[in-house]
């Protein structure tokens, strides 16, 4: 039988957090809060950078056009091969003529203004995708690194693959709308903080606001970083059928947040909703440390066991992202299946904490035996059953006879 043990927000934290800490959760509790929050973007998803925890989400696993959102994956490619040692910063690259017609001042889109024939390095090149989005410099980068944009796109799949990105496929290195070219806003979340994680070296150049190359000086279109909400990246996106979209990172003392948006309808939109889902983020959550590994977080009844219950323990520690003021709808609970049958070994996988709330996506984090329970021996099982028999049957009985609820 499913067993749950659901107890209120504060009597599972009294079992991880100092009593002050408890205290103060309650005190600011009392008066409550809403937790929910609209936005206007068609697919959204705002995660701690730390805990990985989802306090919004909206149709984040769709799949969907990313447009200039996707030369993150161009970039994190190209700083792979640097950390490698397969490319340095002062290699030169040859613009093509392709590079420029499809991506240059002729071709209306987002662009460097590289020259045609010319010859650019690697740094300007990154530079010039990150600040000013440069399909002209996406393209040269991918013609020079593995010979063809179209065999560039295999390389970002390949890579995509490996660092977890479930709903992506690339046919180009620029984002420009094509049928099989599409992202989740999940996934965008995931290399966001993959390129923060795995190239630090380079983050800082998603944090500045202007770049110039070819006497031509061009900002940087994320409005974030214009703005006193402490963003420091990462990249914009249009086109006509994604709409204006931003994958960003924002970090407040010692806390970041992750947000991905697609699918808004100006600039102006974009910045609005961005600066309300951040500010929002970083004001109703906050980030705790509710058990510490191998703390008993609860007890499980045992079924013909030397001892009637054993310890559920967590293998790890646990650092949550919660609500400041939690509601009465955030809930944290003990699921397993019980009683469960001796013998047990320590460390066997026994049961699941869970964790969710409004908005929130629900968590989930295994629970291990704390303990060996061995299996009872012949006469210990003859007299477990005995006492099954005798006391099961009287609490049958009892419930039989307690009243039941009047039909309404």
């Amino acid at each position: 039988m499913t067993r749950t043990t659901t107890g209120d927000f504060f009597k599972v934290l009294r079992r991880g957090l100092a009593a002050s800490v408890v205290a103060a959760f309650a005190a600011t509790a009392a008066g409550g809060t809403a937790l929910a929050i609209e936005t206007k973007a068609r697919e959204a998803l705002l995660m701690d950078f730390d805990t990985e925890t989802v306090m919004f989400a909206k149709d984040a696993d769709v799949q969907m056009p990313p447009s200039s959102m996707s030369k993150l994956m161009t970039t994190y490619v190209v700083f792979d091969m640097l950390k490698q040692g397969k490319l340095k910063m002062d290699d030169i690259f040859s613009v093509s003529e392709n590079a420029w017609r499809k991506g240059g001042a002729a071709s209306g889109g987002s662009t460097m203004f590289l020259e045609p024939n010319s010859q650019v390095t690697l740094e300007e090149l990154l530079h010039g995708i990150i600040i000013q989005s440069g399909n002209d410099a996406c393209i040269v980068v991918a013609e020079n690194v593995s010979g063809s944009e179209a065999a560039f796109a295999q390389l970002m799949n390949r890579e995509a693959e490996k660092i977890g990105l479930t709903g992506s496929n690339f046919t180009n290195a620029t984002g420009l709308p094509a049928p099989d070219h599409y992202m989740t806003a999940r996934d965008l979340a995931t290399l966001a903080k993959r390129i923060i994680l795995d190239f630090p070296e380079y983050y800082d150049i998603y944090s500045k606001t202007e770049y110039t190359y070819n006497g031509i000086t061009q900002h940087n279109r994320n409005p974030l970083l214009y703005m006193p909400i402490d963003a420091d990246g990462l990249k914009t996106g249009h086109t006509e059928v994604a709409g204006y979209g931003l994958t960003a990172s924002a970090k407040r003392a010692e806390r970041r947040l992750i947000l991905v948006v697609n699918g808004l309808d100006s600039t102006k939109e974009r910045a609005q909703e961005t600066q309300q889902l951040l500010d929002w983020g970083f004001r109703t959550f906050e980030n705790r440390d509710l058990f510490d590994k191998g703390e008993v977080v609860e007890s499980a009844e045992v079924w013909l066991g030397e001892a009637d219950t054993v310890p559920l323990v967590i293998d790890r520690d646990l650092h949550l992202t919660i609500p400041r003021q939690p509601s009465d709808e955030f809930r944290v609970s003990v699921v397993y299946d019980g009683p469960i049958p001796a013998p047990i070994q320590k460390g066997q996988q026994l049961a699941t904490l869970v964790v969710e709330g409004p908005e929130m996506e629900r968590q989930t984090v295994p629970l291990i035996a704390g303990e060996d329970v061995p299996k009872l021996g012949f006469v210990g099982r003859m007299g477990a059953a005995a006492k099954h028999l005798v006391f099961g049957a009287a609490r049958q009985a009892m419930d039989a006879a307690a009243p039941q609820p009047a039909e309404q």
